[in-house]
């Protein structure tokens, strides 16, 4: 890549870094059924990956027609937990990009911290991360809001025109646009090729051919 070319690649974590969506969707089902709230797969895949725990419960207290207690969530957890440890694996092609990546990276994702390092601990990617890992609770509104990619480009001292977004949600790719940031919208996954398309958008659907997509972009 030329000194003129991106100098910050961030990463989502679900579903980009891991192969984690499917799991999440189940799991989400099984969640909302106990609750007393049915949402079909479809549904969850339209209206939830990628989204904030705040967008997830809003949508769950109208359909219930009340207020869910504070922390509702807890208790649920582990559900989550052992699906990834029997499940979880990277996204097919990510480690071998990331090893041959030379520009910068971080992890910017709507989960929390905790979340996050447990999934790229299973999946065995923690060590290209360390210290470079960003959560939407660490600022006021997480995505679809530009918050979250932007105090990830501040921390790592790059300007938003000099970052790539690598996202596999509508919510994701339509945050990266709101920062000033080329997204990249990974179609490999749930989300369809047509709900990341947009301006300053390239949608790909094989992980390896995400260094190739950069240099491109950047030329």
């Amino acid at each position: 890549m030329t000194q003129n070319s991106i100098e910050l690649v961030i990463f989502d974590c679900d579903g980009v870094l891991v192969d984690s969506e499917k799991i999440c969707v189940k799991v989400d089902a099984m969640i909302m059924a106990d609750l007393g709230c049915t949402f079909t797969e479809a549904e969850i895949i339209e209206r939830f990956v990628g989204s904030s725990k705040e967008v997830f419960t809003a949508a769950v207290e109208e359909r219930l027609g009340r207020r869910l207690e504070t922390g509702w969530e807890q208790k649920y957890q582990h559900l989550y937990e052992a699906a990834f440890q029997a499940e979880l694996t990277a996204v097919d092609g990510i480690s071998e990009v990331l090893e041959g990546l030379t520009t910068g990276v971080c992890v910017a994702s709507n989960s929390d911290h905790a979340g996050i390092r447990r999934s790229l601990e299973i999946a065995g990617l923690t060590h290209h991360f360390e210290n470079r890992i960003f959560s939407a609770v660490d600022v006021r509104r997480g995505k679809p809001a530009p918050d979250l990619f932007q105090h990830a480009a501040r921390s790592m001292g790059v300007h938003p025109e000099r970052c790539a977004v690598i996202e596999d949600s509508a919510y994701g790719v339509q945050a990266a646009r709101a920062a000033g940031m080329r997204a990249f919208g990974y179609c490999g996954g749930l989300t369809p090729a047509s709900r990341l398309e947009g301006p300053g958008t390239v949608v790909f659907a094989d992980m390896r051919t995400l260094p190739d997509l950069l240099v491109a972009a950047y030329r």
